[in-house]
């Protein structure tokens, strides 16, 4: 897995490359005084902590010396989430990722299946140590669906510039297909995944994705909650928009003085074709992704008229994270993915 750290020893003259910290997950190292030892942890979200001393002079010799103990975990029912990999949208890109199951999980049923989306892309906050519960994605599992989160194309700089620059004038639409595939991909080989009950959720830029997906795939994403999302990154901070999807040069013919302009597609553009159920979430002081981003797709949704559902958290900033946030998340999916009613989605013509 590419995104996992790792350190080595290096002379300065580039020669003499020798990893220090052998193991397959992501490390953190410390190094004694005296620069003779090392102690390093690893872990990954299906390994637990693991400690080991390393001898800098001969990383070869390693001594373990712990490891986390979560007997008490296992006695309770939890399992380790399962890694995957699939290839992108492109047939050639590896794309990695984790997959949540319910801890009382029957192969034989079906499972509605979530998508936590971040794009980035300056990070996807997809999770690489080992943690029992990153971003709530295992207890969503537990009400009884099957939960993803994976790192689409152009979402983190860790791959070098091609995969870090690939939404560059795109900005509105570049993890969308990668995103789609993945959970397609995941349904070939698990037949336990229900494609027909298929949702997506995230925050910040996840919220400006999941919007965008169900707008974009509405046969495909039946249910989405999108919590403080910058869906006109043309009111967003100025250097995001000018920096991730890019300026157009444009000479004055009258002055001949050169300018520069941005112009990023909104998901207001693509609210009139909204099927599925979306909840929209924003906290009313966020200083970060004003409120008017999501006021904007609301009225975009009611010109349209289209049926949605929308929070305003009173006193919350940018983070919005509450038990009362976090469980509105669950019992929306629940109520709109397990145990789903009809109703219209047109709510001025009735259809």
């Amino acid at each position: 897995n590419p995104y996992y750290t790792y350190y080595y020893k290096v002379n300065l003259d580039g020669s003499g490359q020798r990893l220090l910290t052998p193991g397959d997950g992501t490390h953190s190292l410390e190094i004694s005084k005296d620069g003779k030892w090392g102690i390093d942890r690893y872990s990954r979200m299906d390994l637990p902590t693991v400690m080991q001393v390393v001898d800098i002079d001969n990383s070869e010799k390693t001594f373990v010396v712990d490891s986390m103990d979560v007997s008490g975990l296992c006695a309770a029912g939890w399992k380790a989430p399962e890694l995957f990999s699939v290839k992108a949208a492109d047939g050639v890109t590896d794309l990695y990722g984790i997959m949540y199951l319910p801890s009382d999980f029957d192969p034989k049923k079906k499972y509605p299946v979530i998508t936590n989306v971040y794009p980035g892309p300056q990070d996807d906050q997809v999770t690489r140590g080992f943690a029992v519960d990153d971003n709530g994605n295992q207890s969503l599992a537990e009400i009884g669906f099957v939960v993803i989160n994976a790192s689409s194309r152009g979402s983190s700089p860790l791959r070098g510039r091609d995969f870090y620059t690939y939404g560059y004038g795109n900005l509105r639409d570049y993890p969308l297909a990668d995103d789609k595939h993945i959970i397609e991909e995941l349904a070939k080989r698990h037949s336990f995944i229900d494609l027909n009950r298929v949702g997506i959720y995230g925050h910040s830029g996840g919220a400006f994705q999941t919007a965008a997906a169900m707008m974009t795939y509405p046969d495909f994403y039946k249910v989405g909650v999108a919590a403080s999302g910058n869906h006109d990154n043309n009111i967003y901070i100025q250097w995001w928009g000018e920096v991730f999807h890019g300026l157009d040069e444009v000479t004055d013919s009258v002055t001949g003085r050169t300018r520069f302009r941005t112009s990023i597609p909104t998901n207001m553009e693509l609210a009139p074709n909204l099927k599925g159920r979306l909840l929209l979430i924003t906290g009313d002081v966020d200083k970060n992704v004003p409120p008017s981003c999501t006021y904007r797709l609301a009225d975009a949704l009611i010109r349209a008229g289209k049926r949605f559902d929308m929070f305003v958290l009173p006193g919350k900033d940018h983070g919005v994270q509450c038990s009362y946030y976090q469980n509105m998340i669950r019992y929306y999916f629940a109520d709109n993915l397990l145990d789903p009613t009809v109703s219209h989605i047109n709510i001025i013509n009735h259809k």
